[in-house]
């Protein structure tokens, strides 16, 4: 196994986010459990890197959360805005430290904090890899979940208080991957937007390489790249473990693949590892395959 390179960030910061408010399948909420049992800082260190985990942010329990007024269209909103903040806040921690971090959920709502956060770094990439846009609002959710809601929240297009941090993303800071499951209504609204979709279908038709040679030619004006990686992107045969799983995912050396490059590349900084369910997982291999794939983000090479 080799070491990783030189990297431009002094060392890496785990955080956990328990959480599970963000959808309806309950399990969740043990995703960062799963991911350090997993052996997540001991592969990092494995390869030069210096690890420090900060552990978990506090997160209140299912059983704790009533819904409020308003909060019909938007389940537990303001419980989950408070989580985005406190998030947020430890991003940029981080982001002034000049450390890199790894947020592991806990459902994807987590990333309204994490990618706040990071846009204010300024020059901004967002590789969104994931079997969903995520880009529902109260108005058009057919559930009321809100980790379907995050890119339309960190757009500005949620009412509050799904809108965390000083900065909206724009449409052309985001390139979605592997995208294979949208409502109808969020798939005309991300055609309206612009943003580059990348679908498996596309996938299948040019191959891994050339989807990600054209998502750094995308992003190829920004200082700074954040990948934010839903384990259910990956086909339910390699990563079981998902709380949303649909057929037709990522293989497990296209998911490498793409974790190779984007570290050849060398601007990732941030990640967030969402959507780990231990309860529906089999002998935490969905764990393990996180654990895998941030090693291949973080430069592990077979030579």
């Amino acid at each position: 196994m080799s070491q990783a390179k030189k990297t431009p960030f002094q060392q890496v910061r785990l955080y956990g986010v328990p959480m599970d408010l963000g959808q309806n399948r309950r399990g969740v909420d043990m995703g960062p459990s799963a991911i350090r049992y997993a052996g997540l800082q001991s592969r990092l260190q494995r390869l030069g890197l210096t690890v420090v985990d900060k552990g978990n942010i506090h997160v209140r329990g299912m059983e704790e959360v009533d819904l409020l007024p308003g909060e019909e269209r938007a389940h537990h909103a303001n419980a989950i805005a408070a989580v985005a903040h406190d998030v947020h806040d430890r991003m940029l921690e981080t982001i002034q430290s000049g450390d890199a971090a790894i947020f592991m959920g806990g459902d994807h709502s987590m990333a309204i904090g994490t990618i706040s956060a990071a846009l204010e770094r300024g020059s901004l990439g967002v590789v969104w890899v994931d079997a969903h846009g995520d880009f529902n609002t109260p108005e058009t959710t057919p559930s009321g979940n809100v980790h379907g809601m995050v890119v339309a929240a960190l757009m500005g297009l949620c009412p509050p208080p799904l809108v965390v941090g000083e900065h909206r993303l724009r449409p052309d800071q985001i390139v979605m991957i592997g995208i294979r499951d949208l409502d109808d209504e969020e798939r005309e609204a991300i055609r309206r937007t612009g943003i580059k979709v990348i679908t498996m279908s596309d996938i299948d038709k040019v191959g891994m390489a050339d989807v990600v040679h054209a998502t750094l030619r995308i992003l190829g004006n920004v200082d700074h790249i954040h990948v934010s990686f839903d384990m259910d992107s990956l086909d339910p045969s390699v990563a079981p473990g998902v709380g949303t799983a649909v057929p037709g995912g990522l293989t497990y050396r296209e998911a490498h693949l793409l974790m190779e490059m984007l570290a050849d590349d060398g601007r990732v900084c941030s990640l967030d590892l969402v959507e780990v369910n231990p309860i529906l997982d089999q002998g935490n291999c969905t764990g393990q395959m996180a654990v895998d794939l941030t090693a291949s983000l973080f430069g592990q090479r077979i030579i």
